[in-house]
């Protein structure tokens, strides 16, 4: 009987191993979502003007809204937002034309469309001010963002390199953009490997079918990807001539082995912001939020103790639960 047993249990082991890689589609989700809610966050959505934008929330204080690099998406915050929910409301969301918000044909995503976008995704929850923290593009908004509406900003995090600076030494990225080529555009999947060895230093776990997925919608999106990438080449040097102009509260954390902006821009930032607080990581590449995730979100908290908003976080128009 045991033997019984234990044949059944070894075969259903084999069969659920081979769902896990020959179906990744229906693990794909289960594991997000476990993932959300070992941070407390849960997806939630709501309109914008065209665009009906996915976004993750969670915790209640101070908000914090993170935002994602080209082509990533609000998931790639949940690690890094496991340590702020217990203090702060923090809203990760999927910015429009990616992840589940949608792309949309007769739109553009350049600086200045994003950046009014943040500001009626903020006047939609009812939030005045907040913390805004960023990776890679998102970086970037957050310090527009904080120019052209420094009201509604208490601080700005620069949670990776932010995109946009002439930095003194030209990174690795730099060298194929200059060579005609798009690194962070992928066809096939070897072209995706070596992305991925391009922005991760310290390379997380993904389970697989979260990473299959990646590698799918890199793949399917490539076309649409391409348009992006060369709308924002435009834009490739923008945060350069306006980063002096940001007057929150700053923290900076790059990467010393991202290779996609050299380390030497931080010094940029230094010779620029006057208040301003910046940390070389080690051994980091682009995506320290997810190759670090407790070690730089422990520096954030630290850089946000003792900030508070200078405004109502809260909009009293509206309520903090809008959108849910």
């Amino acid at each position: 009987m045991k033997r019984i047993v234990f044949a059944i249990a070894f075969l259903l082991l084999l069969a659920l191993t081979a769902a896990y890689y020959g179906l990744p589609h229906l693990f794909k989700e289960p594991l997000l979502e476990l993932n959300r809610k070992l941070s407390g966050v849960t997806e939630k959505t709501l309109s914008v003007g065209v665009h009906h934008i996915h976004y993750l929330e969670g915790g209640r204080g101070e908000p914090v809204i993170l935002l994602h690099g080209i082509f990533a998406e609000k998931d790639h915050w949940v690690d890094f937002a496991r340590q702020l929910t217990p203090s702060h409301r923090v809203i990760a969301p999927d910015l429009p034309g990616f992840g589940e918000s949608g792309r949309l044909a007769n739109q553009v995503y350049d600086y200045e469309a994003q950046t009014l976008r943040l500001k009626d995704f903020m006047d939609t929850l009812g939030i005045g001010q907040a913390h805004l923290a960023g990776n890679s593009m998102g970086g970037t908004i957050a310090a527009l963002f904080a120019v052209r509406y420094p009201e509604r900003v208490a601080s700005v995090a620069l949670i990776g390199a932010p995109h946009g600076l002439r930095t003194p030494k030209p990174s690795e990225m730099d060298a194929l953009i200059d060579a005609g080529q798009s690194p962070l555009v992928v066809h096939d999947a070897a072209q995706f490997e070596q992305m991925m060895a391009m922005v991760f230093a310290k390379r997380p776990f993904l389970p697989y079918p979260i990473l299959h997925a990646t590698q799918v919608d890199a793949l399917r999106l490539a076309p649409s990807n391409s348009r992006l990438w060369s709308a924002q080449l435009k834009d490739r040097f923008m945060l350069h001539d306006h980063i002096s102009a940001v007057r929150a509260p700053t923290l900076a954390l790059w990467g010393s082995e991202d290779r996609l902006f050299d380390v030497s821009g931080v010094q940029v930032l230094t010779d620029r912001l006057k208040n301003l607080k910046a940390h070389v990581l080690p051994g980091i590449g682009h995506l320290p939020m997810m190759e670090a995730p407790k070690e730089t979100s422990q520096t954030y908290l630290g850089f946000l103790q003792g900030l508070s908003c200078q405004t109502p976080c809260e909009l009293k128009s509206k309520k903090s639960s809008l959108g849910s």
